[in-house]
């Protein structure tokens, strides 16, 4: 059985996290490997979905792409089925012939080899291609797309008045962070997250974009968000506890310098951040925290 690979597990009065873009990256490449090129059946529970689950059954899915927390399935005959999980939504796939359906499924596809169950989207709608446009058009660069600019997201950081930590939640700025990565990313940094992102210097935002995108490709590698600097050896995600997975989200205190972890609300989220290690104004000669090997 397999479910959206993010370990950012929540406690009773907590927000649940919404699955972040190398989670939607991982389904995409799953799907297209297991599903895309066949004819596949389809099934659901929720009535409100029946009709459009229905012209898609017989039907070959061809292709299957992720931009940022968005899936895109192209359909034979040039439609598209746009998923979005929000934060309750999530992907179950077995073995076919699968066992009848459990719990409020929006969608199943059924494969030759596997079966994929969607229960609890945001969004599962059959659309136009120039739909899909339209919602690409809205959204940031991905920095797990080959076809990333950068550039989109350097320069509006450069002029956005906005918290950057306000700003990396933003998906028409940058699609695909989440509340985790934000927190992660932003510590090994060493950025403040009220911190304006046009007072940032250049090398501060260029080095969040790469750190983005080195984090991003780790945990779509490793099926689970493990912080790692990029010039560390990676020990196997698996034999990562979760006590150690993280520096600062949902922590105590900082795994580099032991201060108690502070919290903020940014984009209506809560923030964790060590103020130690991410000064609300920089200190001269301020460098990023290094974590311990």
């Amino acid at each position: 059985m397999f479910s959206s690979p993010y370990n950012a597990s929540t406690s009773a009065g907590q927000t649940p996290a919404v699955p972040e873009g190398h989670t939607i990256h991982r389904h995409a490449l799953q799907q297209r490997r297991e599903l895309a090129g066949h004819r596949l059946a389809t099934d659901v529970v929720q009535g409100r979905f029946a009709a459009s689950a229905m012209t898609l059954d017989g039907r070959r899915l061809d292709d299957v792409e992720a931009w940022g927390k968005h899936l895109f399935q192209w359909w034979e005959g040039g439609e598209v089925l746009h998923v979005h999980l929000g934060l309750y939504g999530r992907w179950r796939h077995q073995q076919s012939p699968p066992p009848p359906m459990r719990g409020e499924v929006r969608l199943r596809l059924i494969g030759p080899s596997h079966t994929w169950d969607l229960s609890g989207a945001t969004a599962c709608e059959v659309l136009s291609p120039d739909d899909r446009e339209r919602i690409i058009a809205r959204l940031g660069p991905d920095p797990l797309r080959s076809d990333a600019d950068p550039g989109r997201f350097l320069d509006r950081a450069a002029r956005s008045r906005a918290p950057i930590g306000t700003l990396l939640l933003d998906q028409a700025a940058l699609a695909g962070i989440g509340n985790v990565y934000r927190a992660e990313v932003l510590f090994l940094g060493g950025i403040h997250p009220h911190r304006v992102a046009r007072d940032l210097t250049d090398a501060e935002r260029s080095g969040l974009w790469i750190e983005i995108a080195h984090q991003l490709r780790l945990g779509l590698r490793q099926g689970r968000i493990v912080t790692r600097r990029r010039h560390e050896l990676d020990r196997p995600a698996s034999r990562v506890p979760r006590s150690e997975a993280l520096y600062v989200y949902h922590c105590d205190i900082c795994r580099v310098c032991a201060t108690p972890i502070r919290s903020t609300t940014l984009a209506a989220r809560r923030l964790d951040f060590c103020p130690r290690c991410q000064p609300r104004r920089p200190r001269r000669g301020h460098t990023p925290p290094v974590p311990p090997p």
